[in-house]
C-alpha cells in the first residue's frame, strides 16, 4: 500500500491574492517615497532658513531653498518662527493626501523644527 504524499505550496488563487497585495503595497510605497524625500528637503531648507535673524529673512531664505529643491507642499509663510534664548527656531507641519482608490486616501502628516 502506497502512502499518498501531501502536496506543498500555494494554490494559483493564493498566489494571485499575494501578487495583488504585493502590487498594491508597491504602488502605495511608490507614492509615499517622493513625499518623504520632499520632507527631507523641507528639513534641510528649514535648517538653512534658521540662520536668518528676522522673520522676513527666515521666510525669504526658506523660499529660496524651496525653489532650488522644488518644494511645493509648504512655503515660507507657513513656517512658525520663534526664538529660544538667542537662537532662531523655525518649525513646520503640513499634511499630504494621496488618493488610493475610490474614497480612500492615505494621509501623511509631517512636522519638524530646526532644533
Amino acid at each position: 500500500m502506497k502512502l499518498k504524499q501531501k502536496q506543498r505550496g500555494m494554490t494559483f488563487f493564493g498566489l494571485l491574492i499575494v501578487g495583488i497585495l504585493l502590487a498594491f503595497a508597491g504602488v502605495t510605497l511608490a507614492r509615499m517615497v517622493p513625499t518623504y524625500i520632499e520632507f527631507l528637503a523641507v528639513q534641510k531648507a528649514v535648517q538653512k532658513a534658521s540662520t536668518g535673524t528676522t522673520v522676513a529673512e527666515v521666510r525669504t531664505l526658506f523660499d529660496k531653498a524651496a525653489q532650488i529643491d522644488d518644494i511645493t507642499s509648504i512655503s515660507g509663510k507657513d513656517l512658525e518662527v520663534g526664538k529660544q534664548g538667542d537662537r532662531v527656531v523655525v518649525s513646520f507641519n503640513y499634511t499630504r493626501e494621496m488618493p488610493l482608490m475610490g474614497p480612500a486616501y492615505l494621509v501623511m502628516k509631517y512636522a519638524g523644527s530646526s532644533e
